[in-house]
């Protein structure tokens, strides 16, 4: 194999601009905000966002007539900005669900410009921009990892922004926002941003069985190269079959660490955690402050007097039949580098290991929906979680997961994000490759992934390139 002929090609230099408070104290994790990679000469680099085409936001092929007006209609909600009267708030972190799923189409994830920049002083709010809202993105959610006492663990969303000062809030209404730097002194404090949603019906279309044999393919060669990971659902028992997910014995896949089943409690979580809009899965208010009430709870449900039946449902669901209905990104064939080197480096992601995890295809089942039957999912994802070591390990049980494991993230649509790795640190490719090596600490063990990252250090510059290329092109 021609990557293991070549000795070991010069280590690059990660240089991590540090970012300081106002207060000069020293820099604090969380505080960290951009990550340079700087090559040496003939090294290979990061290609950059792949321009052309965005190749996603259409509506996947083969929709019914009935299916491409609920499609039309979930997207329309999902661009529309929701005000304080329509439910939105006491807190919130954008007021709608496009703004921050924008690149490098309705439905992806954080564009170049921060709309979080203006939703902190929309209609006249107070909010002061917390030290990790950039201009230039990415749009964060925050989450605090323990409660105050600094024991019990905590894990939720802490929202950005208060509906206090709007024109269109309760004017006796006066919540303060949440003191973001006091966390973040504290350790605290970890950020996540925006997945993008495209092809997702396609992912809640692939049965358990799919994901957990394509999770035990190889294993041997998975656990020569210390890969192990598991799906995310609950065991109960040691041949138990039921009850394996919290809620219905079935595996989750959606979100940073799987902690989703399907797209509508994916949407409804958002519209509620994100936006503070209160809905029909979930029901009350996050921050009942009875002063900032502007719409009866749940702020959004079913017409069921509609007389048109588009009309009747509900926003949530209107979110997941958008995101059910959205193909997946097209990827390029010549674009970055060329067909050659994109071929190459398609064989290369197998060699060294990346694709025992970022599994390259799994396949949907007997779907009711006639477009997302027996169809290819090409994700490259195996959407089971992994031990990440303490370098990305975010301190955060959610769901299944625990604090230092992440669902593997689908790379399709790769070549057009501005942000990558859970928390949005860098906007180089290669800087979140490396990223996903780091040895045991006295907390976390080794990350899964670190002997790929071995076997991709391994490679000639030209090779590495040839991956990058490769990944800018999906």
């Amino acid at each position: 194999m021609g990557w293991r002929r070549i000795a070991i090609a010069a280590s690059a230099v990660l240089v991590f601009a540090i970012a300081f408070d106002t207060a000069g104290r020293t820099a604090v994790p969380g505080k960290s905000l951009a990550a340079q990679y700087i090559p040496p000469l003939g090294a290979a680099h990061d290609p950059g966002v792949r321009g052309g085409d965005p190749g996603a936001g259409a509506p996947i092929a083969g929709l019914t007539p009935g299916q491409r007006l609920f499609f039309d209609a979930g997207k329309a909600d999902f661009e529309e900005a929701e005000t304080v009267p329509d439910g939105l708030g006491p807190r919130f972190n954008l007021a709608s669900c496009g703004g921050c799923h924008a690149q490098p189409a309705t439905g992806g994830t954080s564009p170049a410009l921060n709309p979080q920049i203006a939703a902190a002083t929309e209609a006249g709010a107070y909010n002061q921009l917390p030290f990790f809202v950039q201009p230039g993105g990415p749009a964060r959610e925050a989450r605090f990892k323990y409660q105050a006492d600094g024991v019990t663990r905590d894990g939720g969303v802490h929202d950005l922004f208060v509906i206090t000062g709007r024109s269109d809030a309760p004017s006796g209404c006066q919540i303060a926002q949440e003191d973001f730097s006091a966390q973040a002194d504290r350790n605290n404090l970890i950020f996540r941003i925006p997945t993008p949603t495209f092809g997702l019906g396609l992912v809640e279309a692939i049965p358990d069985s799919a994901i957990a044999q394509g999770l035990g393919q190889d294993s041997a060669a998975k656990q020569a190269m210390g890969i192990y990971g598991r799906v995310s659902r609950v065991p109960i028992g040691m041949n138990s079959t039921v009850n394996r997910n919290g809620n219905d014995g079935t595996i989750a896949r959606f979100g940073w660490k799987a902690q989703n089943k399907s797209l509508l409690l994916f949407s409804g979580e958002a519209y509620n955690v994100e936006m503070g809009i209160s809905n029909e899965l979930f029901q009350s208010e996050r921050d009942e402050t009875a002063s900032c009430q502007a719409a009866p709870v749940a702020n959004n449900i079913a017409d069921l007097d509609a007389v048109e039946p588009i009309d009747a449902t509900n926003a949530i669901e209107k979110f997941s039949d958008f995101m059910r209905f959205l193909a997946p990104p097209t990827p390029s064939q010549t674009m970055p580098g060329g067909a050659i080197s994109i071929a190459s480096g398609r064989t290369l992601f197998g060699t060294v290991g990346c694709a025992q995890c970022h599994t390259p295809t799994l396949t949907t089942g007997n779907s009711p929906i006639e477009a997302l039957r027996n169809q290819p999912v090409r994700l490259f994802s195996d959407l089971s979680l992994h031990k990440m070591g303490p370098g990305l390990a975010a301190d955060i049980i959610q769901g299944q997961a625990a604090p230092d494991e992440f669902r593997t993230a689908p790379l399709w649509g790769l070549g057009q994000r501005l942000f990558f790795l859970h928390d949005g640190r860098t906007s180089d490719l290669l800087v979140a490759i490396r990223a996903h090596r780091s040895a045991a600490s006295g907390q976390f063990g080794a990350s899964e992934a670190n002997q790929v990252i071995n076997l991709f250090d391994a490679l000639l510059p030209a090779q590495q390139q040839d991956i990058l290329n490769f990944l800018r092109s999906l």
